[in-house]
């Protein structure tokens, strides 16, 4: 997905002759820290409320560019690049631009996270298996093999080296909740399973179980 296919068109821009109280009320009733500056559809740059509040209300946001951030991301770029952006800088939008600073407009966080949820899975059904390893131990096929043999698939695989933690971690969404014979088999191959979240299979014994009892208590 193509940052240009994520525009919303709800988010209005600000031209250089709006007011500081203007920008203010606009923020406050969009639900957003920062709006677009654009004029003759050239982006000026990205005003922040925390700046404005620093401002004289009846102040021209012309007055205050020098204040104004110039970030913005690619029409034609993937939408990850937007999401890096709006994590770096901690955006509640990200301004999108095409060649010469001709604005198309933004996109917001919330519909970042939506389509990042598409992305990575997140909204498909299963469980989710997190393995820490050395990452020159990293391999897809074998990992792939192994969930295959207990008859399932990685719907979805991210890797992460987290710096803190001085570890890399491997994140699998598999295709069934049922995953408590996937963990034994990573634990069987020595595999470092650190966080598993799906059901799992004595859950599944106990309510057929409790079921059973119900049914003979109620002949």
């Amino acid at each position: 997905m193509l940052n240009k296919e994520l525009i919303s068109t709800a988010i209005p821009s600000l031209n250089p002759g709006d007011t500081v109280l203007q920008a203010m009320e606009l923020m406050s009733e969009f639900h957003v820290a920062q709006l677009p500056v654009v004029a003759d559809d050239k982006y000026l740059g990205l005003t922040a409320e925390d700046d404005l509040m620093n401002a004289d209300e009846n102040a021209l946001l012309q007055t205050i560019e020098s204040h104004f951030s110039r970030i913005s991301a690619r029409a034609n770029s993937h939408f990850l690049e937007s999401v890096q952006m709006a994590n770096e800088h901690n955006l509640s939008l990200v301004p999108i631009t095409e060649k010469d600073n001709e604005f198309i407009g933004v996109i917001t966080v919330p519909d970042l996270l939506k389509q990042l949820g598409k992305t990575t899975g997140a909204n498909e059904p299963g469980g989710i298996i997190v393995l820490e390893m050395e990452q020159r131990n990293f391999s897809f096929s074998e990992i792939s093999k192994l969930v295959e043999t207990n008859d399932a698939q990685i719907t979805q695989l991210n890797t992460q080296w987290d710096n803190s933690a001085a570890a890399f971690f491997v994140t699998m969404k598999i295709s069934k909740f049922e995953i408590s014979d996937i963990v034994a088999t990573f634990q069987r191959y020595e595999y470092q399973v650190k966080y598993y979240f799906g059901e799992e299979q004595y859950e599944n014994e106990l309510r057929s179980n409790y079921d059973h009892l119900m049914n003979y208590l109620n002949i």
